[in-house]
Parts: structure tokens; C-alpha cells; sequence
């Protein structure tokens, strides 16, 4: 994906959108369009693609265009309900077909709504916040997680900060969450997609290892050495705490 927003100001509230559409003037203009929204933003140039993004990570939303080479945005968005009959991924579809018709036609095929082309950006925001108002979950209670030691530190995991004695670091939102996913399972390598789906933060590894730099730099004696955040060659990343307490 290539956001607008840096790394640092995506936030795990953030919906996250997936856009598949073959016109690439069309995609980045929604990409910037959205991004400038407060939506995080993941492109696809056909179902191919897109296929091949869906299992590695979490998306609130696809924006889907019906009329794409190979195959169809129907048929995506038909095969996606036969295979996903529960947990069912919102589908809002785009065409420059409008007739009555073609939107029964979407709508049989399992989309929660249909834009014409061309369409006026605005409205196209007001349809995703409506899906999003009507498909979103209650949100659950973070969920806190054992007390970390690590060196000096011991992680504050309901102030999202590092702690020592007096002295007190802040972590982003990013870099706590992540911190949370790895303590979940300490001693264990985490792969750069699952970091990113438990997180709910980043998604690409590009950010993953921006983001872990980052808390190597806070929590390490030496962030060249890296004793706590610990790479996995081919596997992610591990954390190695001096001790978890409940």
C-alpha cells in the first residue's frame, strides 16, 4: 500500500479499505482521495491480485469495479459470498454500466451497494461510511497483557509506555500494539503478516520493520544488537523478555 499518511499517524481505529480496480489513474486518485479521509488504503489492479492480498490481512471494506479483464468484479464479488458465507467482507461495486439491471445484477451478486461511474468522490465517501456504519462490530476492550520486563524496562500496557523507576517513554499507538501481539506469545517468531493483522496497524513489511526499529531504539541497550527483538531469518521477528509476570 502506499499511503499518504506516515506510518506513525495510522491508527488501529482506522478502516481499512481495499480497492481493486484495473484503470490506475482511477486507483490512486481513490487512494489519495481516501487516505486524505482517514481510511487506510490498499490497492489491487485486478481479482488476481486481490485474491491474493485478502488472506494476509484484515480489510472493513472492498471497493470493487465490475468491468475488469479476466475476471469480472461480479464474479469476484460472487465467488467471495460462496466461499465466505459467515464474516462476510462488505463489497461496494463501481461501474460505468447504471442501468437498473446491472445494479440488480450487483446486488444478487452479493455487494452491499453500487456507484455508477462517473461519481462524485463525496458520495462515494458517504456510501463507505454508511457501510461501515452498518457492518461495525462493537468494539472490544483492549485487551491487556502481562507485565513485560525487558532490561530497565517494564512495559505499562494500559499507557502504552516503558517504564523505569521515574523514568517513563511513550510508545505510539503502532509501536504498543505491536509490542502487545509479540508479548502474547514471547519466545515465538511472529511473520511480518501476522504482526500486521494481529496488530491492525500496518500493512505492509516495509512499516512492520520501520516499526520495529523504532522499538529497538527505545527498548534495546544497543538497537545494532538487539537483545529483546530478536529476527528470525525467514520466519519475523521474536521477543525475548527477561521476564513476564501475570
Amino acid at each position: 500500500m502506499n499511503a499518504a499518511l506516515a506510518p506513525e499517524q495510522m491508527t488501529a481505529t482506522m478502516p481499512h479499505i481495499l480497492v481493486v480496480d484495473d484503470d490506475a489513474r482511477l486507483r490512486e486518485l481513490l487512494r489519495r482521495f481516501l487516505t486524505d479521509h482517514a481510511l487506510l488504503v490498499t490497492t489491487a489492479s485486478g481479482a488476481a491480485e486481490a485474491r491474493g492480498l485478502l488472506p494476509l490481512l484484515r480489510y472493513d471494506l472492498m471497493i470493487l469495479d465490475v468491468m475488469m479483464p479476466g475476471e469480472t468484479g461480479l464474479e469476484l464479488a460472487r465467488s467471495l459470498r460462496q466461499q465466505q458465507p459467515t464474516e462476510q467482507l462488505p463489497i461496494l461495486l463501481l461501474t460505468a454500466r447504471g442501468e437498473t439491471s446491472d445494479r440488480i445484477d450487483g446486488l444478487e451478486a452479493g455487494a452491499d451497494d453500487y456507484l455508477a461511474k462517473p461519481f462524485e468522490p463525496r458520495e462515494l465517501l458517504l456510501r463507505i461510511n454508511a457501510i461501515l456504519r452498518r457492518t461495525a462490530k462493537p468494539v472490544p476492550q483492549r485487551e491487556t497483557v502481562a507485565e513485560i520486563r525487558l532490561g530497565k524496562w517494564r512495559f505499562d500496557s494500559a499507557r502504552d509506555a516503558l517504564i523505569a523507576g521515574d523514568e517513563l517513554v511513550r510508545l505510539t499507538e503502532m509501536e504498543a500494539s505491536l509490542l502487545r501481539v509479540m508479548a502474547a506469545e514471547p519466545g515465538v517468531a511472529i511473520s511480518r503478516e501476522l504482526l500486521a493483522e494481529r496488530s491492525k496497524t500496518a500493512v505492509n513489511d516495509r512499516t512492520i520493520d520501520v516499526q520495529i526499529t523504532r522499538l529497538r531504539r527505545k527498548i534495546e541497550p544497543d538497537a545494532k544488537t538487539p537483545r529483546y527483538i530478536i529476527t528470525v531469518r525467514g520466519e519475523g521477528y521474536m521477543l525475548v523478555p527477561d521476564g513476564v509476570t501475570g
